[in-house]
């Protein structure tokens, strides 16, 4: 994982990307912001950010063409790729990590849902308990 600590949020919802940049912000991460896969795939050719939250329901250029434009990154420029999404479809997650998605959460998400998939990632050190798991122990 590169010294860069940079996420971008991209989600046609302006609501989704202000909660998901402030949690990243509160996690000691920079975070940046696109409504849209063009945009996106431009922000990422400009700046390399080390992860890329992506909504799979984006209008007009979609999550798979963002992925298909990612993927033509060179190895050292590719984010890693979490999609987000409303459903819970294999289908779509599978279509998703063949075109290079690397992780997936579902949406709505909070803090924790974000902490632990960064920490599973690697770009910060260990994971928030859910309330669930706090209350089960």
């Amino acid at each position: 994982m590169s010294t860069n600590k940079t996420c971008l949020v991209v989600d046609d919802s302006e609501i989704i990307r202000e909660i998901a940049m402030r949690i990243i912000t509160d996690l000691g991460l920079k975070a940046a912001q696109a409504q849209n896969a063009p945009t996106a795939v431009d922000f990422c050719k400009e700046h390399t950010p080390a992860v890329v939250f992506l909504d799979w329901d984006l209008p007009s250029m979609g999550a798979l063409d963002f992925l298909r434009g990612a993927g033509k990154f060179d190895d050292d420029k590719k984010p890693t790729i979490v999609l987000c999404a409303t459903e819970n479809d294999p289908q779509q997650f599978t279509l998703a990590k063949a075109a290079g998605a690397a992780h997936h959460i579902l949406k709505p998400f909070d803090k924790t849902v974000i902490a632990e998939k960064l920490a599973e990632i690697g770009l910060i050190e260990g994971a928030m308990k859910s309330e669930k798991s706090a209350v089960a122990q």
